[in-house]
């Protein structure tokens, strides 16, 4: 039961992920995006990372979609409206493919099983709450504090962004007639 759940939840987790990026609709897009995080939660569940599953939902899910889709009905962005792609967007998609191409047979090739004699019995590493805040808050401070200000500067750039800005009139109307 575990490995056929464990199958159908990576199919929905891959599927959605590629959905995102094929989705020309950006909330259509958003949408899978929160179906793929809750396949990769559904994951973390089934290798008793309870905690991990929940600020997933919790964070991403709840708050960092939200967010985007926040900001996608502000900037009001329109299939219509966007511009083909250029020579070069595409030589750096097919570039980036490629590295990522390449990284994934590395780690691929790289890979080793699982000695054959290991217990199965063992506690899943980093599964206490304990071991978790305590790598956050000493080791791990830093960079939370670090993507933090990122998502604060990102979220103000997104106020900057969408904040249409008016034509001030002219000068000529205001000192019409008083000369």
């Amino acid at each position: 039961m575990t490995d056929l759940l464990f199958l159908v939840l990576s199919a929905v987790t891959l599927v959605s992920a590629v959905l995102v990026v094929v989705n020309r609709n950006a909330v259509n897009a958003a949408m899978f995006f929160l179906l793929s995080l809750v396949g990769t939660a559904g994951l973390f569940v089934l290798l008793d990372a309870y905690l991990l599953a929940f600020v997933l939902i919790l964070v991403y899910a709840g708050a960092v979609v939200s967010l985007f889709l926040f900001i996608i009905m502000l900037l009001d962005t329109r299939p219509e409206a966007q511009k083909p792609f250029k020579k070069m967007t595409v030589a750096a998609s097919l570039l980036g493919g490629l590295l990522l191409f390449t990284g994934v047979l590395s780690l691929v090739l790289r890979f080793t099983p699982a000695p054959v004699g290991a217990d199965p019995a063992l506690a899943p590493v980093g599964a206490s709450l304990k071991a978790y805040a305590e790598q956050l808050f000493t080791t791990y401070l830093l960079p939370v504090q670090v993507v933090g200000f990122l998502l604060l500067v990102a979220m103000l750039g997104v106020i900057v962004l969408s904040k249409r800005f008016q034509e001030p009139e002219s000068r000529s109307q205001n000192s019409g007639g008083t000369a």
